[in-house]
């Protein structure tokens, strides 16, 4: 079985994906300074004897002394209460700084890397739905700059490595995921909804609702990234990987609504906030065989009973 390094490990992604490479026998390296992450997704992991966790922050170089195979890059903070205002300048640092030091490990190791990117890179499209050769419209200055633009920077600065340095790498582009594990204060949609209405507080949408997303659940997710780690060297993407499936922010919160009940109130739409998010994953399918399974309607079940068991631990002091 394989080394694996992945970086940004106790985050919502990172410990789905931890779960599954520990599930097929992997040894892995789960690095993470916990700063949006929480040891609490992997604690289950933590007596495992394939599994290590290490507290680090990306932006520092990686002194790991094992042979790596393959890394796995999620480091970053990827929602927008942790990425604007004062942590801006932090998130520019880990998606530029962490690029390179993750690159140079790989470089070191001779290991295959994934970057996880974003959907992000495309800004406010002028392209319906996305597609991978679709360079985007991005504000450079905005609020949401910082991740936007420090996404594309560590897209640049992988693809400069595989042309320069002859690092083996693997881009994909991630569209709006959901499940167990989100952090119940991370500001994205789904746990906003979800977490608003379990409390029995208003469940708020930013704007008229008309705006759009596609809700990808982590499983279906987590199995088109080992895909595309495992997939042919030489084809490096970028890859979108998200359920295709379009719903207005309105429809969502009605969605929630009808599962938990509660009442829908709006207030003015951020800056910079996309009207529209659906990925062409038709490159995904044809390379690697991936196209997403679960529907939002049972997706949201499964997120549901995941807060609800959240929201009862916490209730009894065994979580924070």
């Amino acid at each position: 079985m394989s080394k694996i390094l992945v970086t940004g490990g106790t985050g919502f992604l990172g410990s789905n994906l931890c779960k599954r490479l520990i599930t097929e026998g992997h040894t892995v390296f789960c690095l993470d300074n916990n700063y949006t992450g929480r040891l609490l997704n992997v604690a289950n992991l933590l007596k495992n004897p394939n599994f290590t966790f290490i507290e680090h922050d990306i932006c520092d170089p990686i002194g790991i002394t094992a042979h790596l195979d393959y890394v796995y890059n999620l480091a970053c903070p990827a929602s927008p209460p942790a990425y604007q205002g004062s942590h801006s300048i932090k998130t520019t640092k880990v998606c530029v700084l962490g690029a390179i030091n993750v690159l140079e490990l790989a470089k070191k190791n001779n290991a295959r890397v994934l970057q996880f990117s974003t959907s992000e890179v495309y800004g406010e499209p002028l392209v319906h739905p996305q597609v991978e050769t679709y360079r985007g419209n991005v504000n450079p200055i905005g609020i949401r700059a910082c991740y936007d633009e420090g996404k594309r920077c560590a897209e640049s600065l992988f693809f400069d490595y595989h042309r320069h340095e002859g690092v083996d790498i693997k881009v994909i582009r991630i569209f709006n995921t959901y499940g167990p594990n989100m952090d119940p204060n991370d500001g994205r949609v789904v746990s906003n909804f979800i977490c608003q209405a379990l409390s029995g507080q208003d469940i708020t949408i930013y704007g008229d609702g008309h705006q759009t997303r596609s809700f990808c659940y982590v499983d279906d997710l987590i199995e088109g990234i080992v895909r595309m780690m495992n997939s042919p060297k030489g084809f490096t993407g970028p890859v979108n990987l998200g359920n295709p499936g379009e719903f207005t922010i309105k429809e969502l919160a009605e969605m929630v609504v009808s599962k938990i009940g509660g009442k829908v109130v709006y207030k003015d739409l951020p800056s910079d906030d996309p009207t529209q998010r659906r990925p062409d994953i038709t490159l995904a399918k044809t390379k690697l065989g991936w196209t997403p399974k679960v529907p939002l309607n049972v997706g949201l079940d499964k997120t549901i009973e995941y807060f609800k068991t959240q929201i009862k631990l916490f209730n009894q002091g065994k979580v924070k």
